[in-house]
């Protein structure tokens, strides 16, 4: 771990630049240090790993972009559950997390991949799990759950403090078993991204004016 914390520090954070254009948009990351790589963008920070230490995750926050001691504070919640990752290492703008491997609800759409309805049983499992410690799961969608082995996680937990509901991992369940399942049980194909963009989009603002 020390290591790896000189490697952040020293590489990582020397170098990387990450920009928050919308707040409503994944954020953009520039000037990736050699031996590291992008593992995924969410709209307030950047998921990376190293060469050599696979096992770990390093998400760094946008400059300006809230939330890091609130996303620390609910991986303490959560402690360690199968469905979630944890958190080893809590810097200024930083985090080191377990890395989950898998690949996202949306990105298996995007390839075909036959997302299990045992996946959504778990995730229902993690929230439930979520909520009876004193959490109150927020922003669950597509990008936010991954699929490893037909089972589900939750990869981004950040907003597990926020006070209001939020309905998005009910209305993708809606969606999944009226639309999705019919159609995958029988033949599952790559859904192009320029679609699934289309329905994101289209969704957000449905929420906006609903």
């Amino acid at each position: 771990m020390e290591k790896l914390l000189e490697q952040i520090t020293d590489e990582l954070l020397g170098q990387v630049i990450i920009e928050s254009v919308n707040p409503l948009e994944p954020v953009k990351v520039h000037s990736i240090p050699k031996s590291w790589r992008v593992l995924g963008t969410g709209n307030y920070a950047a998921v990376f790993c190293r060469q050599g230490a696979e096992q770990y995750a390093v998400k760094i926050y946008a400059p300006g972009r809230p939330g890091i001691e609130e996303e620390a504070e609910v991986y303490r919640r959560l402690g360690r559950h199968p469905a979630y990752s944890e958190c080893y290492y809590a810097g200024a703008d930083f985090l080191i997390l377990k890395r989950l491997g898998g690949v996202t609800f949306y990105d298996a759409m995007k390839r075909g991949i036959l997302i299990t309805g045992q996946a959504i049983e778990d995730v229902d499992d993690a929230l439930r799990y979520a909520r009876s410690r004193g959490l109150r799961p927020h922003d669950i969608h597509a990008k936010n759950v991954m699929l490893r082995d037909g089972r589900g996680l939750i990869v981004d937990i950040s907003d597990f403090l926020k006070d209001d509901d939020c309905s998005m991992w009910e209305d993708f369940k809606k969606l999944y078993y009226r639309l999705y399942w019919p159609v995958a049980s029988r033949r599952v194909f790559p859904l192009p991204r320029p679609v699934l963009e289309t329905v994101r989009r289209g969704y957000r603002l449905w929420r906006r004016w609903n």
